[in-house]
């Protein structure tokens, strides 16, 4: 389980906070002002700060990132506009744009936790581990119980390979969280390259306890293929049932899954009482 992006919807959620079903047009939300006051100003700056997140919630994202330029050009004091100009010159790929953006955020708030988070994804995207992991460090650093954050550095050294990192980060996630079953099932992923199976079927069973979800269940379901080919081929009908796309390598890579359960689970899928839910799932996937 890989979440491929910390979104600010959360991390700024008294900032962000919106009605989805009061959403103005782009055109009707421009300010105009005959005299206007600094106050008046900053006040509509974060309106518009907030107009522009609520765009890129909704996939709008040129006009996302024009409303968020708009409000840097009537305020540019404030991080949390930067932050949201990053977020809309993330989501139209211009990266080395929002690089900048957070580093002038960082500038006027170098304390702000959430401006490190976006940075660590764009070096993930980048495949820039190491200049990601300082980023999410510093982060966490600022704020050492952000679940997600922790979650994401975790899955930062599952990229690396680094199977034992990636298991005692997860664990510090699931201290603070004990329900967080996406932390719980990579452990499982992890545990699985170390060639540690029992240990690998517990948590996908422990992350099954919390969520019935797809990928925990197939997890499980490649651990014990051998030992009980009845459950295992119960266990992939479910989870390609509920998730067609597990049935795809390229997805499951994806999902940060490592080339022995990738090689296990192929065998798996081999299975021929298998056959006819996987021709299934690959026709859903066209």
């Amino acid at each position: 389980m890989f979440f491929k992006r910390i979104s600010l919807s959360l991390l700024l959620f008294p900032f962000l906070w919106f009605n989805p079903f009061l959403i103005k047009r782009a055109s009707g939300i421009i300010p105009f002002y005959n005299a206007p006051f600094d106050n008046e100003l900053e006040k509509e700056s974060l309106s518009i700060g907030r107009s522009a997140y609520q765009l890129l919630y909704f996939g709008q994202l040129k006009e996302a990132l024009n409303l968020a330029k708009l409000a840097i050009s009537i305020n540019n004091k404030n991080e949390k506009l930067w932050a949201i100009l990053a977020e809309a010159q993330i989501a139209n790929n211009l990266k080395t744009e929002a690089l900048e953006s957070l580093k002038i955020g960082k500038k006027i708030n170098p304390n702000m936790s959430e401006l490190y988070f976006a940075e660590s994804t764009i070096h993930v995207s980048e495949k820039n581990y190491i200049k990601a992991k300082k980023a999410i460090l510093k982060g966490i650093e600022i704020e050492p119980k952000n679940t997600t954050a922790i979650f994401q550095l975790g899955n930062i050294y599952l990229m690396e390979a680094n199977y034992i990192k990636a298991i005692k980060t997860f664990n510090e996630a699931i201290k603070y969280k004990k329900d967080f079953w996406q932390a719980i099932n990579n452990i499982g992923l992890a545990y699985f390259e170390l060639d540690e199976k029992e240990l690998s079927k517990k948590y996908f069973e422990d992350a099954i306890k919390f969520e019935i979800n797809a990928e925990p269940m197939l997890g499980l379901a490649t651990s014990i293929q051998k030992n009980n080919r009845k459950r295992a081929i119960a266990l992939t009908k479910k989870a390609l049932l509920q998730d067609p796309k597990y049935v795809s390598d390229i997805y499951r890579k994806e999902q940060l899954w490592g080339k022995k359960i990738q090689k296990a689970t192929n065998e798996l899928l081999n299975f021929e009482e298998l056959e006819d839910d996987i021709n299934f799932a690959k026709k859903y996937l066209k």
